[in-house]
């Protein structure tokens, strides 16, 4: 497993470990499940979810590409 170093206020700090500490997890995991929560995945995991799309679709390599990239671009211009 990698590490991080992360600098936060000291008040944000305070809440994350109080936030840790009532739902009896570590920083790490609050961490960790608030990636997975926004759409942060692995390389890995992505390729893996383009391959079940891609099955479940019918669509060729090519054509699962495109539209993961139309979807991406799509959503970075709803921001």
């Amino acid at each position: 497993m990698s590490r991080l170093t992360i600098t936060l206020s000291e008040s944000r700090y305070k809440a994350l470990k109080e936030a840790a500490v009532q739902r009896n997890k570590t920083i790490g995991q609050l961490i960790d499940e608030s990636l997975e929560f926004y759409g942060i995945k692995s390389r890995e995991s992505a390729q893996e979810l383009v391959r079940r799309a891609r099955e479940r679709a019918g669509l060729s390599e090519e054509g699962a590409g495109k539209m993961a990239n139309d979807a991406v671009r799509a959503s970075r211009r709803a921001r």
